[in-house]
């Protein structure tokens, strides 16, 4: 019976350094990211788009999308411009008031992934999850690599929205000019 109970207590412990390494690997490969640039696929409602995006942390983003309208999105850390570039209309946002200020903020969801317990998912990411007062985001991070690879909100108008990336850089020169807003 001791030998039983002993042979368990191991198996947990196990389990629990196994857990604990993964989740320290995921940290340690996310903290070395200045900016990053990738392809992305979303889903926003029902419909796919995709493009091309780079973040530079904190809270920058620039994202070029292929679609019949050639959106582009650009934040420079306080606002948040959605330009549809067929007919030059613009939408200007503050950047606190959507779910990308949280997701570009670094050192914010370093200390969600740190406080939180990962979920595996289809044995294939590790899912974060985290809400503040207005949003619910879900972030991916890819079992092998350890990368980000996508995350889950609701967008402006409460629709669902996923995001896939892929064909990341990381930490690459980036002209900071594309952060100026249009």
């Amino acid at each position: 019976m001791i030998k039983k109970i002993i042979i368990i207590l191991i198996i947990l412990n196990i389990t629990n350094i196994v857990k604990a390494s993964t989740k320290d690997e995921i940290i340690i490969n996310f903290k070395k990211i200045k900016n990053m640039s990738f392809d992305f696929k979303q889903t926003v409602d029902g419909k796919m788009e995709e493009g091309t995006c780079t973040i530079q942390y904190p809270k920058k983003i620039y994202c070029n999308y292929n679609n019949f309208k050639k959106k582009i999105i650009v934040s420079n850390g306080k606002s948040l411009v959605i330009k549809n570039q067929t007919t030059n209309q613009s939408f200007i946002y503050p950047l606190k008031k959507t779910p990308l200020y949280l997701l570009l903020d670094k050192d914010f969801l370093l200390s969600v992934i740190i406080n939180s317990e990962e979920k595996l998912v289809n044995n294939k990411y590790y899912n974060f999850s985290l809400k503040n007062k207005d949003h619910k985001i879900n972030i991916f991070f890819d079992k092998n690599s350890n990368d980000l690879v996508g995350w889950q909100t609701e967008d402006l108008y409460q629709n669902l929205a996923v995001t896939y990336i892929y064909n990341i850089k990381k930490n690459n020169k980036i002209d900071k000019k594309i952060f100026r807003l249009p």
